[in-house]
C-alpha cells in the first residue's frame, strides 16, 4: 500500500469520526436547548393519556422542564430532570417531583427502553385538598397528612410488577358516611403497607404496632378496586358490633371502578 492510499484512509476515518462527534453534539443540544413545549406538541397526538388526565403548561427543555397536569380534577405540577443516559443508551436515570398545594412527593426513576422503568418516591399528603373525590365515592375522611416514608414501584412491558411502600398518619379525628349523616371517632396512629399479591396491588391498614389488618383495599387488573373493612376497624373506632366476631373478619366488602366512568 503506498503512503498516498494511507493517507485517504486516516482522512476517510478522520471524517467519520468528525461526523460521529458532530451528531453526539447536536444531539445533546437538541436535548438540552429545544422547548419541550413545542416537543410535546409534536408528540401528543400520538400519545393516549386517560380521559382524567390532562397536560397543559409544559415548559422547559427536555433535559430539564415542567408540566401542569389535571389528574381527576385536581391540579399539579410535574418537574423532571435528567440525569446521564447509560452507554448504551438503553437507561436513563430522572429525577421528579410533583406537587399539589398542600401536597408534594419527591422520587427518581430509572427509565429501561422500552416500557420497563424502576420508580423511588417519598412525600406528604394533605388529605383535606381530596375531600371532593374521597366522599364522592363515600369513602372516610382522615383529618392532616399522610407521610409516606417509601415507595417503590418496578414497571415490566408498562405494567406494575412490583410495589412496596409504607406511609404512616399520626392518627386523630375521621369521619365516614352512616346513613344520611356523618359519624366520626379519634383513631390511634395508623399505617398502610402496599405490596403486590396474585390478585393485584394490595393497600393494607392497620394500627401502628398492632397486629392485623383493619381494611384493605386492592385495585384489580381490570381497573376495579376491591375494598375490605375488617371487624377490627370497627374495634378501633369504638363502635358497637357483635361480640360473635372475631377482628379478622370482612365485615363489608364492596368493588367499584377506580375512578369515574370505570369498570
Amino acid at each position: 500500500m503506498s503512503n498516498s492510499e494511507k493517507k485517504s484512509f486516516f482522512s476517510t476515518l478522520k471524517v467519520g469520526l468528525l461526523f460521529l462527534l458532530a451528531l453526539l453534539v447536536f444531539g445533546v443540544a437538541m436535548a438540552v436547548w429545544v422547548p419541550v413545549g413545542w416537543l410535546w406538541q409534536q408528540m401528543s397526538p400520538r400519545i393516549d393519556l386517560p380521559p382524567e388526565i390532562t397536560v397543559n403548561q409544559v415548559s422547559g427543555q427536555l433535559w430539564r422542564g415542567a408540566a401542569g397536569l389535571t389528574l381527576a380534577e385536581h391540579s399539579a405540577r410535574l418537574q423532571w430532570e435528567l440525569g446521564m443516559p447509560s452507554i448504551t443508551g438503553s437507561e436513563l436515570p430522572v429525577r421528579f417531583s410533583v406537587t399539589t398545594p398542600s401536597s408534594r412527593i419527591d422520587g427518581d426513576a430509572l427509565i429501561k427502553w422500552p416500557g420497563n422503568a424502576r420508580i423511588r418516591a417519598s412525600g406528604l399528603v394533605h388529605v383535606g385538598e381530596f375531600e371532593k373525590l374521597i366522599r364522592q365515592y363515600r369513602g372516610a375522611m382522615i383529618a392532616g397528612n399522610v407521610e409516606i416514608d417509601r415507595l417503590y414501584l418496578e414497571v415490566f412491558d408498562n405494567r406494575i410488577r412490583q410495589a412496596e411502600g409504607i406511609a404512616r398518619w399520626p392518627g386523630g379525628l375521621v369521619t365516614w358516611p352512616m346513613g344520611a349523616r356523618r359519624a366520626q371517632a379519634n383513631f390511634p396512629p395508623m399505617q398502610a403497607a402496599l405490596d403486590t399479591s396474585n390478585e393485584g396491588l394490595a393497600l393494607t391498614v392497620s394500627e401502628q404496632g398492632g397486629g392485623g389488618p383493619a381494611a384493605k383495599a386492592v385495585l384489580l387488573g381490570n381497573g376495579v378496586m376491591d375494598i375490605r373493612l375488617y371487624k377490627r376497624m370497627v374495634d378501633l373506632a369504638e363502635q358497637p358490633w357483635s361480640d360473635a366476631a372475631s377482628p379478622d373478619d370482612i365485615i363489608f366488602r364492596v368493588r367499584q371502578p377506580l375512578l369515574p366512568g370505570g369498570g
